[in-house]
């Protein structure tokens, strides 16, 4: 097994050691594809699909014909609906929609080792022995990014991220931070710089391999479906008493 190995900093910039990363998960001779359509299909599904118009069965207003067929001179018209009238409907107009397509999780894998690759082949990516303030304060969290020798747009990857180390880093601009598990292809394309900490790459290794990691996301899908469920049985419950 070949081992290529990244340097490790602590957070005063000083380097503290080295850590070996598998070379067998790095593919840089294809991908290419792979990540046009994960990164095409993220933005896509981030699109609200909201837009909406009225059909000419929506649109208010009886049937009843405007003026008689012959005989005054005007335009034949059926219906006040009708799309070619001001106030009326619209053809063929946009509906709500859900938009971007099926990644297979073979695809969506080879995507995301090819664009971690890439950042690791360009000398992109930066480790450091673990990212932890004492004080939620804006101040040490930019003097960390100083010491590190980053500027923003960057991307932190840290496998447990604490209280104060999101309070201080959310007020600078173009810096965000998430969990391995969380990390997007489209988020390694964006930023320039990737910082993480030893236990990050780990699990980004885990994640290269195929095993499936817990995501914040998913856990905020959880809640929002237990709260649909509660809501549910009260409903069930107020209707029994009826």
């Amino acid at each position: 097994m070949v081992m290529s190995k990244l340097d490790v900093f602590d957070m005063k910039g000083t380097k503290v050691g080295d850590l070996a990363v598998d070379d067998t998960l790095m593919v840089l001779d294809k991908g290419e594809q792979a990540v046009h359509d994960v990164v095409v299909a993220d933005l896509a599904k981030r699109r609200g699909g909201t837009a909406s118009t009225l059909t000419k069965g929506e649109v208010a207003g009886s049937n009843k014909k405007p003026w008689k067929q012959k005989g005054t001179g005007r335009a034949r018209a059926g219906y006040r609906q009708s799309p070619v009238w001001r106030g009326g409907s619209v053809a063929f107009g946009p509906r709500p929609r859900k938009y971007g397509g099926k990644v297979n999780k073979k695809v969506s894998r080879l995507a995301f080792r090819r664009a971690f690759s890439e950042k690791v082949a360009a000398g992109q990516v930066k480790l450091v022995d673990k990212l932890v303030l004492d004080e939620a304060k804006t101040s040490l969290f930019a003097a960390l990014m100083k010491s590190l020798e980053v500027k923003a747009p960057v991307l932190f990857v840290l496998d447990d991220i604490d209280r104060n180390t999101g309070l201080a880093s959310r007020n600078i601009a173009n810096v965000e931070i998430v969990k391995p598990g969380d990390v997007s292809v489209y988020q390694l394309l964006r930023y320039p710089m990737v910082v993480l900490d030893k236990l990050a790459v780990k699990s980004i290794e885990s994640r290269m391999m195929g095993v499936e990691l817990e995501s914040d996301k998913a856990e905020e899908e959880v809640v929002e479906t237990e709260k649909t469920v509660v809501v549910e049985v009260k409903a069930d419950a107020g209707k029994e008493q009826e």
